[in-house]
């Protein structure tokens, strides 16, 4: 079964913008929040990884489907979940409002590729204990 993870969170004041919404570019990075807590729920430190295993995994495509916007100290669940391991590691996103409705909020995807650190050459495949800790 395939790695997910759902971390809740809350919408801070410095992430919304002049429309008192949160500014489109932070749903990235609650992405990130949640992608992280993914990668640490299965035993993965990607930037301990890098060190010793010399890989690095950037994120090589990324999109976001806004839905309703949150605002001020909303509470809200991001949902991240691996969609793929292999030659990539493919994730998808959901927010929704803590609210009885669980309100979407925002969809997304990710890709990340393996990286050879420091030669920054893209290898074909995702790493087998990458993998195997993500599920596939």
């Amino acid at each position: 079964m395939s790695a997910s993870l759902e971390i809740d969170m809350k919408v801070a004041f410095h992430d919304l913008d002049p429309l008192q919404i949160v500014w489109h570019g932070n749903y990235l990075k609650y992405f990130d929040v949640a992608r992280f807590a993914l990668f640490a729920s299965v035993g993965i430190d990607l930037y301990q990884y890098m060190l010793t295993k010399k890989y690095v995994f950037p994120v090589t495509r990324s999109a976001v489907k806004h839905i309703m916007p949150l605002r001020a100290f909303d509470e809200f669940v991001c949902r991240a979940a691996v969609t793929e391991a292999q030659y990539k590691i493919a994730m998808k996103f959901e927010i929704r409002k803590k609210d009885a409705e669980r309100t979407i909020c925002a969809r997304g995807t990710s890709e990340q590729l393996a990286v050879r650190f420091p030669e920054m050459e893209m290898e074909f495949a995702i790493p087998d204990d990458i993998r195997i800790a993500l599920g596939f």
